[in-house]
């Protein structure tokens, strides 16, 4: 079968390649959200067919960034797994207030570096938005490799933009993948929380 081969389903057209991300995504949102490492093996599957995709969608900056998953989802499993001096792995914490600023100021950054490449050098119809969420999900990936409970304040905003870009690209089955994310980001940071309490 041509993983490009447009399938209907119901009143959305989307692709095998798609549904087969999507599966993915929503596996591993699922397995963060319960702090299961189980997470980043599926993630890296997710992104490394979303690259494939947001390239076709010339989602660019989408594209990059899940190269940058991939990566980071290698680091998250072996920080994830790793154990400290005294025989235990990391817990879930909150960022500092420096740990905020700095975050605050490297997503600008990320995010003026992007707008700036994607306006200048790519076809992209939609730099702001692609670049914007893209910053987001930079210092979000990282907080969740360090398992700073903020990383689903950034997933959050993240995702309820992309619902929006992907449905703006007619990626509808990646779209309503996004609003899940929504609502399971929202259940995780509330998990989470309860477990920071502790």
């Amino acid at each position: 079968m041509d993983v490009d081969q447009i399938l209907k389903l119901g009143f959305i057209q989307t692709t095998p390649i798609e549904l087969f991300a999507v599966a993915f995504g929503l596996a591993s949102v699922w397995f963060m959200k319960k702090e299961r490492v189980l997470t980043f093996p599926l993630g890296i599957v997710n992104v490394i067919i979303y690259v494939y995709i947001c390239y076709k969608a010339r989602l660019y900056a989408y594209a990059g960034i899940n190269v940058f998953y991939a990566i980071m989802s290698v680091y998250g499993w072996y920080n994830w797994t790793r154990k400290d001096k005294r025989d235990k792995r990391i817990r879930i914490r909150e960022c500092t207030k420096t740990e905020l600023v700095l975050n605050a100021l490297v997503l600008l950054i990320f995010f003026v570096i992007l707008r700036f490449v994607l306006s200048r050098y790519t076809d992209s119809v939609v730099p702001t938005w692609d670049a914007l969420t893209t910053a987001i999900y930079i210092i979000g990936q990282w907080l969740l490799s360090r398992k700073k409970i903020e990383n689903w304040i950034l997933w959050i905003t993240g995702d309820v933009i992309s619902v929006g870009l992907f449905a703006y690209e007619h990626l509808y089955f990646s779209s309503l993948q996004f609003l899940v994310f929504t609502i399971i980001a929202t259940l995780g940071f509330l998990e989470w929380r309860i477990k920071l309490m502790k």
